[in-house]
């Protein structure tokens, strides 16, 4: 089983997480921040992800420090469940409709680290959700699983439905990207031998 369990604590957050890659999209998920809450929750159920997250965070001030560590623990949790991806696809994509919003991703857990950013959202805030931090959230995920992560808004006007379905599309390019491919099962998916 590829599982793992991450723990951080700095003087901004206290973060536990535990994460399984071969689940079945159950969660329990409590940040303090609500709608990150629900981008997680959607995110481990559409990646079939079994996925627990805590986080104790100074939310007084604003939710930058939850949003980015959170993401930070997370790509920490799947680069860590990877291993030395043996085995992998390596690569996945999603194009996801939710409404008049049409998502795409696309991943590649090729051991680099790069957030090719272009969600337009066209408001500030949803709810009381700073929408800059999605990408704050991606940037720190994909740093930390040392991954390539696509995100594009292809269309969309509601700001709610644009940050859910990155969250989706990227949750669906990510569980693609994982599997193991029995035909290569003891193979690095990589002419160099090594993804890192």
């Amino acid at each position: 089983m590829r599982d793992t369990k991450i723990q951080r604590k700095t003087g901004e957050t206290d973060i536990y997480i535990a994460l399984s890659l071969d689940g079945t999209g159950k969660s329990e998920i409590k940040t303090g921040c609500g709608f990150l809450d629900h981008m997680l929750t959607l995110f481990a159920r559409h990646g079939r992800f079994d996925l627990i997250v805590s986080c104790n965070g100074d939310t007084e001030v604003d939710d930058h420090h939850t949003v980015e560590d959170v993401g930070i623990c997370l790509g920490m949790a799947f680069c860590k469940a990877l291993g030395d991806k043996r085995g992998i696809t390596r690569y996945g994509s999603a194009t996801l409709p939710m409404d008049e919003a049409l998502i795409l991703a696309a991943c590649d857990l090729s051991g680099r680290s790069f957030l090719g950013y272009a969600l337009e959202i066209p408001t500030e805030k949803v709810g009381t959700f700073d929408t800059q931090l999605t990408e704050e959230f991606w940037l720190a995920f994909t740093r930390e699983a040392a991954c390539n992560l696509h995100l594009r808004s292809l269309a969309g006007q509601n700001s709610h439905h644009i940050i859910e379905g990155a969250f989706k599309a990227a949750a669906r390019a990510l569980r693609e990207a994982v599997k193991i491919d029995p035909d290569f099962a003891d193979e690095i998916p990589s002419t160099k031998g090594v993804l890192s």
